[in-house]
């Protein structure tokens, strides 16, 4: 996916240099210092929240995980309390209703995706080599979504507009090493703002639930071919 699209335009620059020459100490200092000013999402559960959690609650955010994956929408509190084997007491004390539970769980899962993008971007690359790790980690994770917690996710407004804000977060990072690639001469002079979408939006079709039960069909068909 990236790699296409980036490859499309590498060749155009005037001066271009090798995607897989190191960065420079400043260089990379640099593309830090930027990636770090691209506003993030705001959490559903903030910092000082999150802070004050107990080992206890916890336990049952990282637990729910795995019951949210099978489909959430139709999920009660009191369903959920009797699969984390918690009271009802407890679960409200992580949140106040079944909605910001579900907004929770939602957005810890989109914050999963996007540290795993983050990640993928190691020492020593440049910028147009940080933009194929980082879409190509974010596409990875994307690929881990089930399409029980895809579909739901659709079903949801306010948990769609989560993954919107995250797929914004996903747009401006991209677009922030597209800057630099242009800058250090890796890639042409392009219109990044338009690249980046295109590309991050690529990547955030593959969550899509009808695309998610398309590739799982391939998948199936490929193993019993």
């Amino acid at each position: 996916m990236s790699t296409a699209t980036i490859s499309a335009v590498e060749g155009g620059a005037g001066t271009t240099r090798a995607a897989t020459t190191p960065a420079g100490t400043g260089e990379r200092t640099e593309m830090l210092r930027r990636l770090q000013a691209v506003p993030r999402p705001v959490p559903v559960l903030s910092r000082e929240r999150e802070r004050l959690l107990t080992a206890r609650q916890r336990e049952i955010i990282d637990r729910l995980g795995e019951l949210f994956d099978a489909g959430f929408v139709d999920l009660t509190m009191a369903e959920i309390a009797a699969w984390a084997n918690c009271s009802l007491r407890t679960l409200y004390s992580v949140a106040q209703s079944r909605d910001e539970l579900v907004l929770v769980m939602v957005d810890r899962h989109l914050w999963h995706i996007g540290r795993s993008a983050r990640e993928a971007i190691e020492a020593g690359m440049g910028p147009l080599d940080a933009v194929r790790a980082y879409l190509r980690g974010a596409t990875v994770a994307v690929g881990r979504i089930t399409a029980a917690f895809s579909r739901d996710l659709a079903q949801v407004p306010a948990a769609e507009r989560l993954r919107q804000s995250h797929n914004e977060y996903l747009v401006a990072v991209t677009r922030c090493l597209l800057d630099l690639a242009v800058e250090q001469g890796e890639i042409a002079d392009v219109d990044t703002g338009a690249l980046a979408r295109v590309m991050a939006t690529l990547g955030s079709d593959l969550s899509r639930p009808e695309v998610i039960a398309t590739l799982r069909k391939m998948e199936e068909n490929q193993r019993t071919a």
